[in-house]
This record gives C-alpha cells, sequence and structure tokens, in this order.
C-alpha cells in the first residue's frame, strides 16, 4: 500500500508573496504561454496583489493578508526546491518535449504560486459526493446553521457554497471563483472558530450532477482547493464514476483525502461495519493508502450527518489538519509526484545511456575506412621501397627504368581500385552507415524526445561529413618523397664501389685485349665479377633493411589520415551527440531533484507513492 512522502509544509509567515513562483505554463489557466529564453516565463502578480477591489461578502468581513503558517524551513525549502526543480525542468525540455507533455507541469506550477501567494493560515476543504449521499446535510451540521439548502429535489446544491470560520479568505475564494453572495459565516461560540481557526468549507454540486455546468464546477474547484472530504452513502459508496473519475487518479493525494461514509444511522452496527470494510477494500484496490495505525494517507470515518454520530471525529480531524496548516503544501506536493509521474516517461531512460568506447571506436574505423586509410597506408609504403629501390638499386638498373619510363610515359604504377565514382559513392555509403549507427547506439535506452534529438544532431553532423573526408584525401601538389634512414648514404657508396669495381674491371680487362696491358685475366674478371654480383647483393640486403622503415612509414601514414578522419567525425557528429547527451542529464538531473530535493543526485526519489530509480547516465563527450 503506497502513499505519498510529507516533502512539504508551509514556513515563514511574513512571507505572503514569493517572487518568482508564477510561472506561464501550457495549461488551459496559462495566459499566452509565452517561454522566455527556453525557461517558462514569470508571471507578474500585480494583478492579484491588489486587495482593495475585492467585492463585498455577506456576512463575511473586509479581506486581509492573512499570517501564514509556520512549518519546518527544511520542508518549505524542499517544496520550494521542487517547484523551482520542475521550473527548470520544463524550461530546459521546451526544445525537446513537446508542448502537450509540458502541460500539466505548467499547470501545477501556476496552482502552486496562485495558492502560496494567498494566506497560508487557511486551509481550503471541499466537501464532495454524489447525489443523495447528504453532503449538504453535512456542511450544514458541520456550520451549525442551515446555509445549504437540503431536500429530496435533485440536484439541490446547484452552484459551490463556501463558509470561512476565519477572516482573510477572500482572496482564496476569489480563486475559486464563488461571488461574493456564496460566501457565509459559520456560527461560532463567544471564544471565537476555536479548533477550525483558518478552515474554509465548500459545498460543492453533486459530481453526477445530471446538469454538465454542476459537474465542470466540481472539476474546477477540485482542482484548486487544499484537501476533500468525498461524502458517500451506503447505496452509492461503490459507484464506478466516483472511483474511475475522481478517487483513483487521485490516489497520490491520499494526506488531503476524507472518504466520509455517512446515513449510517440507516445501517444496523453490523451493515454499518461491513459496509465501511467494503469501502476500505474498494479504496485500497484504488491504490489509495490509507492512514491507519498512525501512518499517512486517507481517513475514512462513518457518521451520521442527520443524527450527528460521529460528527465529532470528523470535526476533530478537521481541527488537526487545519492546525497544523500543511494541507496546502502536502497538496502541492501531491500535485507534483502527480505531474513527475506523467514526465516520467519523457525522462526515466530504459537502460544505460551514451556512447561506449566500443561504439566510438567502431565509428572511427567506419570513417577511416570509407578514407580508405588502409589503402593509403599500403601506398605510402610501397612508395618508400619504390624510393629505397631507386636510391640503392645497381645504376644499370636505373638506368633501364628510366629509360623505359622515356620511352612509355604512360606506364606509372597506378593504386588499385576501381573508378574514381564509384569509390566516391561507396564512401559516401560508408560515412552514412557509419553515422546511422554511432546515432542509434547513442540514441539506446533514451527517452523518445531526446532519442530523436540526438539522431538529429547526428543527422546535422553528417550534412558535410563527406567531403570534409574528401578533402582529407585529396592529392597533393607537391608530394614529398619518404625520408630516408641514416644508413642509406653507406648502401648508396657500397652500390657505387660495386659499379666501379665492374668499371675497372672492364678497362682493365679491355686494355689487355688491346695490349696496353700484361695479359692476365684473372684479376680483371674476377673484378668484374665481385661488381657484379655484389651490386644485386647490395640491392636486396637495402630492400631486406627497407621493410621495417617502410612498414613504420605506411602505418604512420595510415594512423595519420585516421586520426584526421576521426577528429573531423569527432567535430561534426561526436560532438553534438554528446551535447544532446549532457543536456539530457542536465534535465535527468533536475527530475530527480523533482522527485527528491534532497536525494536527487541520488537518482532516488518518489513519483506518485513510488519509489522511483534512475539510471545514471554515461555521456562520454569526447
Amino acid at each position: 500500500m503506497t502513499s505519498t512522502t510529507d516533502h512539504t509544509q508551509q514556513t515563514r509567515e511574513a512571507e505572503e508573496v514569493r517572487e518568482g513562483e508564477g510561472t506561464a505554463g501550457t495549461g488551459p489557466d496559462a495566459g499566452s504561454g509565452a517561454w522566455d529564453d527556453g525557461l517558462i516565463a514569470r508571471r507578474a502578480a500585480a494583478a492579484s496583489a491588489t486587495a482593495g477591489g475585492q467585492p463585498v461578502v455577506p456576512l463575511l468581513p473586509a479581506p486581509h493578508t492573512g499570517t501564514p503558517a509556520s512549518g519546518p524551513d527544511g520542508a518549505d525549502d524542499d517544496l520550494t526546491a521542487r517547484l523551482d526543480a520542475l521550473r527548470e525542468l520544463t524550461g530546459l525540455s521546451r526544445p525537446r518535449v513537446d508542448a502537450a507533455t509540458l502541460a500539466e507541469a505548467g499547470r501545477v506550477l501556476d496552482d502552486a504560486a496562485a495558492r502560496r501567494r494567498l494566506s497560508r493560515r487557511h486551509t481550503v476543504v471541499a466537501l464532495a459526493g454524489a447525489t443523495g449521499s447528504g453532503k449538504s446535510t453535512l456542511f450544514n451540521t458541520l456550520a451549525g446553521v442551515t446555509i445549504s439548502d437540503t431536500g429530496v429535489r435533485r440536484p439541490t446544491t446547484s452552484a459551490a457554497l463556501a463558509c470561512s470560520w476565519t477572516d482573510g479568505a477572500a482572496g482564496l475564494l476569489d480563486r475559486l471563483e464563488i461571488p461574493g453572495r456564496l460566501r457565509r459565516r459559520p456560527v461560532q461560540g463567544p471564544d471565537g472558530p476555536g479548533p477550525l481557526d483558518g478552515l474554509v468549507l465548500i459545498d460543492l454540486p453533486d459530481h453526477d450532477s445530471a446538469a454538465v455546468e454542476h459537474r465542470a464546477q466540481v472539476d474546477r474547484v477540485l482542482a484548486h482547493v487544499d484537501a476533500v472530504i468525498w461524502v458517500v452513502d451506503p447505496e452509492k459508496y461503490g459507484d464506478a464514476l466516483l472511483h474511475e473519475r475522481y478517487l483513483r487518479p487521485m490516489a497520490g493525494h491520499a494526506e488531503v483525502t476524507f472518504v466520509v461514509l455517512n446515513q449510517v444511522d440507516r445501517l444496523p452496527e453490523d451493515a454499518a461495519d461491513q459496509v465501511l470494510d467494503d469501502l476500505r477494500r474498494l479504496l485500497d484496490e484504488d491504490g489509495i493508502a490509507l492512514g491507519e495505525h498512525g501512518e499517512p494517507g486517507a481517513t475514512v470515518l462513518a457518521l451520521s450527518a442527520l443524527t450527528g454520530e460521529g460528527v465529532g471525529e470528523l470535526r476533530d480531524c478537521l481541527g488537526q489538519l487545519t492546525s497544523e496548516r500543511r494541507a496546502a503544501a502536502r497538496r502541492i506536493g501531491a500535485d507534483l509526484d502527480a505531474a513527475a509521474e506523467r514526465l516520467r516517461p519523457a525522462y526515466v531512460p530504459t537502460g544505460r545511456v551514451g556512447l561506449s568506447e566500443e561504439a566510438r571506436e567502431e565509428f572511427a574505423d567506419r570513417l577511416a575506412e570509407a578514407v580508405g586509410a588502409a589503402a593509403a597506408g599500403q601506398t605510402a609504403e610501397r612508395a618508400w621501397r619504390r624510393n629505397a629501390g631507386r636510391a640503392c638499386g645497381t645504376p644499370w638498373l636505373r638506368l633501364w627504368r628510366w629509360y623505359e619510363a622515356r620511352r612509355t610515359p604512360g606506364t606509372a604504377e597506378r593504386p588499385p581500385g576501381g573508378t574514381p565514382g564509384a569509390e566516391a559513392t561507396a564512401a559516401r555509403q560508408r560515412v552514412e552507415q557509419a553515422v546511422r549507427v554511432v546515432a542509434d547506439e547513442a540514441a539506446s535506452g533514451l527517452p523518445t524526445p531526446w532519442a530523436d534529438a540526438v539522431r538529429e544532431a547526428a543527422a546535422r553532423g553528417a550534412d558535410g561529413l563527406p567531403e570534409a573526408l574528401d578533402g582529407l584525401t585529396a592529392p597533393e601538389p607537391a608530394p614529398a618523397r619518404p625520408p630516408r634512414p641514416g644508413w642509406w648514404p653507406v648502401a648508396v657508396l657500397a652500390q657505387v664501389s660495386m659499379t666501379l669495381l665492374q668499371v675497372v674491371g672492364g678497362i682493365w680487362l679491355l686494355g689487355q685485349v688491346l695490349g696496353v696491358f700484361t695479359p692476365d685475366l684473372l684479376p680483371p674478371v674476377l673484378l668484374m665479377v665481385a661488381g657484379i654480383l655484389g651490386g644485386p647483393c647490395v640491392e636486396y640486403g637495402s630492400r631486406l633493411a627497407a621493410r621495417g622503415p617502410a612498414r613504420r612509414y605506411g602505418a604512420d601514414a595510415e594512423r595519420a589520415l585516421r586520426d584526421a578522419a576521426a577528429g573531423c567525425g569527432r567535430a561534426r557528429v561526436l560532438d553534438p551527440v554528446a551535447a544532446e547527451l549532457l543536456r539530457y542529464r542536465e534535465v535527468r538531473e533536475q527530475y530527480a531533484r523533482v522527485l527528491d530535493p534532497v536525494g536527487g543526485d541520488g537518482a532516488r526519489g518518489r513519483a506518485g507513492g513510488r519509489h522511483v530509480r534512475v539510471t545514471e547516465l554515461s555521456t562520454t563527450g569526447r
């Protein structure tokens, strides 16, 4: 069985008006519903500050501001913190959450501001019930004078009547739109109002009246009173209309709810107990916590307004309610709980939220694949090896390659791949796929409004991303040659030495043939063989030595292009997505403060009497 937590009670007696409590909501009473700089606009309270223009009220003295009720500062601060958090929440959410979802929160803020501006020493209690339940008779019994008409004609009560035990309730009754001619004072003893000091009792029309305007008036007044006494009779206490339309939706308001079984004088004693037990069972099925054994919850009583049986107990309960002066704060807190519960689907995630390192790495891998980082690394590696072969190869091979290049200039080495147009199309598709995957990963677990916002941010960043990546792979006008390691000059000198051996051996051999030198074939032949064999050996050794540096050079080129692509993707996609996730985290924290201003950062609060666990976010921005 659940009940709303006693978050609040009114404090600070000298404070009649709180600046900034009024906010422009999105409900029907929100005026133009204007918003200011992403936050709910503050309403001017000047219109409600004038007391001189109040209408003349029969049997009631001129209104005055009254003294606000006192209460623990912590409870009042908690209520103020929750209202501020809800105001901040709706403001931050406006660009992401539709106005219809925020309408109820705006209405709660407006109602809370209006109630807290008015007298806190008064407690407004409404008597509501079905046709023939006897609420008007109970109203007259509590007032001690016949104020509300009773009879067999239905409906008997056609307009809301007010009875105030204490002066200064005119502002509250103006808020309920009860005209002055329907405001009365009860019969009081010589000592004044006594335990009912501050009570304002409202007799409502029948909630099941055939007249539509009566039902509309009941709904309007019930939305603004501090507490409600539901009067039921032995015949209609299980009426589906009462339970489905009023009691069940207001289950979170149990601490400011009274359910009175009237007309028990018509039942035998055993039957009255059985009906009362069955009424408690129905209330439990409605989710209404019952205030039994000292626990907070609804008060259930049995009485007879006609004979006066049990009326004293109800009067004592009302006296305790008015003396505590906490009903208005409890009602505001219950309204906040109900609004937070309705907002829950828009703020509470269904799982862990944020981008994991695996998702970010996968996004970087897809972009690297789109820009061809691996192919660029292989090309750089081949270029390094080719440059090493040209520098350390035999002069005769280099001369031959030069001749071939001059003879057929169109045979330059080209990187493998298809046509440029097909490659560009495939790269664009890979980029779009990478953005979709990372957006879905970031939006996973988020409530629908924020998941849509994350996907929109990723889509905006994807515009122009393929062109930006193409700029990373555009060929340079004068590409630089790969750097040469320190052993290259030694290899070149060795290759020159081998060539010189061949030249010297050839000249020596030619001189012997021409008779210039003494005939001896072995030395020149050995020199020529040493030069001919040594040149390829030096070239082969240089190629083996070039593998490591070439591989490192290609890896550096691949990593540089990969990092450039990842940086481009981070700036255009990941950073906007992270900004949306951080914005969601901010509103999630505000929502947690609405549930529980003390433990909001602990992500544990109460909404509608139920504990809510808000999943901690993981919003990695970079």
